[in-house]
């Protein structure tokens, strides 16, 4: 079961328990007067927070072929301070378990986050802006929609504009779950981390290409107190394209088509990106 893949989030990170202007995490004009896109990889997290006076609706859909695993996600990012050094969001998930296939569909793990713009911002060349998450076990972990306890995550993400054209984000992190469960119930503290890498080529201001890579290692529950260690590689090419409204929305479709190297190798998938951003008071004038 492709579980949330909580060291990619939300946020993101970045899908859930699995973003990035590629240079202002806001909208602002290309050169042609035109909104640039200002919005989030797939599956690796950027390192900008949002504007403040500005939120985003993060929708992902992931279908992993092989295993018949399912998963949407629903994040929403809300700015604490004009900064903006502070940001809240959450993630709410629904999935299916391919290992289940007469469990139907249901509700996953809640992640609630925290993130502060350590360094730089949307219009810095290198900014890194750490991000601490509770996650909490909402999900039927006998379905296997979630973990079965209470857990903390950590992520780095860093993110570097390279060129004018190319935007690199880069992610490290780790996921402690003290008394994760099976799908029987047995119990044994979990532990997992992970790394990602995205590249972005900005090839007009309202299109984009994407280049993902993926890896995660955690340890699953087999018997009490007992886990073993299981890998996942990804890469994923994809695009994204924006449409900027009069009144300053902003909407970004997006699609990927995730595949498995290494110890994946085989599997396949494909990633379904929705993103809507827009101011909810006044801005002030610049």
């Amino acid at each position: 079961m492709h579980h949330y893949d909580v060291e990619q989030s939300t946020g993101g990170n970045e899908s859930q328990e699995n973003k990035s202007p590629d240079t202002p995490k806001t909208s602002k004009p290309s050169s042609n007067g035109s909104p640039r896109i200002q919005d989030n990889s797939f599956l690796v997290e950027e390192a900008y927070n949002q504007e403040f006076g500005v939120m985003q609706h993060i929708q992902n859909f992931q279908r992993y072929w092989n295993s018949k695993d399912w998963i949407y996600t629903f994040t929403q990012e809300w700015p604490v301070d004009r900064s903006p050094r502070h940001q809240l969001s959450y993630t709410l998930a629904a999935l299916h378990s391919g290992d289940q296939p007469a469990s139907g569909a249901g509700f996953g793990d809640v992640i609630l986050n925290y993130r502060y713009q350590l360094l730089g911002n949307g219009e810095a060349k290198v900014a890194f802006a750490p991000r601490f998450s509770a996650l909490l076990p909402t999900g039927d972990y006998r379905l296997g929609r979630g973990a079965g306890g209470v857990g903390i995550q950590g992520s780095l993400p860093l993110s570097v504009v390279m060129t004018r054209k190319l935007v690199t984000h880069w992610n490290v992190g780790t996921t402690i779950i003290p008394n994760a469960r099976n799908a029987v119930g047995e119990t044994a503290a979990s532990f997992g981390y992970n790394f990602g890498q995205s590249f972005v080529w900005l090839a007009q201001p309202r299109f984009n290409v994407l280049l993902e890579i993926v890896f995660n290692r955690s340890q699953q529950v087999i018997a009490p107190k007992t886990t073993e260690w299981t890998s996942g590689l990804l890469l994923s090419p994809g695009i994204r394209w924006a449409y900027n409204l009069k009144n300053g929305l902003q909407i970004v479709p997006g699609i990927a088509v995730p595949f498995g190297v290494g110890p994946s190798s085989g599997e396949k998938s494909v990633f379904l990106y929705l993103s809507f951003v827009h101011p909810y008071r006044k801005l002030p004038k610049k």
